[in-house]
């Protein structure tokens, strides 16, 4: 019994312990783990209230998803913040010294943290400018994808390829974004096509306009159109010029027009020719 009773005092003497002092407070390790299951607490409980919210509150309402993502995570910010400020202040910890220790701190890391700190303040300004939200279908470096969350650090995009990317928020601050949801999906898309020389130019634009008319995916209205761009080294250029209800499929689209425009070529006789090159020989 009196070693089990030892065992307990060395144990609890162990989380007693000192590890270093804030001000007038002694922290132990008990201290830091009081401090971390109250801000577990709050984590928790903001997790259920934006569950609810979502579920019960603002269904009841005619908002945009970004909308609600957005009062979702301000929502989860300020109750990790209060979690933490409330933790603090129960395990007796003054917020003037802890400043005084992070701003000392602060001076030695500061470079350390500077993208950290560049993408956590990018995703703020994302939550309240909103120029992307989740749901949108964007354009980054080349990648399209679609928007599945805006984190602290970074944002989730899963492209048409299933494909996830991990995007630093400061990316979306810093740069030109292009989002093909912000305001009316529909889009154009641009079919180019050559010709031999010699072909009836009309007979071209009537068949690229058919192909266009008669395809199930693009909008009536704006309506298609031609233009007869150029006159090729080898090849009268044409553009078909098409509008679609969504830039996803747009590239599903465009291959579906292009197999289309191949048939009513051979149908109607109209050459697609290959490029030429004349070669001069100098005795």
């Amino acid at each position: 019994m009196e070693e089990l009773i030892i065992f307990i005092d060395k144990f609890r003497a162990i989380f007693d312990r000192e590890l270093f002092s804030m001000g007038k407070t002694s922290v132990t390790l008990i201290t830091i783990i009081y401090l971390a299951l109250i801000i577990l607490v709050f984590f928790i409980v903001s997790k259920l209230l934006g569950r609810f919210l979502r579920r019960k509150i603002l269904s009841r309402f005619d908002l945009e998803d970004g909308f609600r993502y957005t009062l979702i995570r301000l929502l989860h910010y300020s109750m990790l913040t209060l979690g933490i400020l409330f933790g603090l202040n129960m395990v007796g910890i003054e917020l003037t010294s802890l400043a005084v220790t992070f701003g000392l701190i602060g001076v030695g890391i500061a470079f350390g943290l500077q993208n950290i700190t560049s993408n956590f303040v990018s995703g703020i300004i994302l939550l309240f400018e909103r120029p992307i939200s989740v749901g949108d279908y964007i354009e980054v470096d080349k990648t399209s994808g679609q928007v599945q969350a805006i984190n602290f650090r970074s944002t989730t995009v899963i492209t048409l390829d299933n494909i996830t990317l991990i995007v630093p928020n400061s990316l979306f601050v810093e740069n030109t974004i292009t989002n093909w949801s912000m305001g009316d999906l529909k889009v154009r898309i641009n079919v180019s096509v050559g010709v031999a020389y010699g072909s009836d130019t009309e007979l071209v634009t009537q068949t690229l306009l058919k192909a266009a008319e008669t395809h199930p995916k693009t909008l009536s209205e704006p309506k298609p159109t031609v233009l007869f761009k150029e006159f090729g080294d080898s090849s009268l250029k044409f553009e078909l010029r098409v509008w679609i209800p969504n830039p996803i499929v747009r590239f599903d689209i465009t291959s579906e027009l292009n197999y289309a425009i191949d048939a009513a070529f051979r149908e109607s006789n109209i050459k697609i020719p290959f490029p030429q090159h004349d070669v001069h020989l100098i005795n």
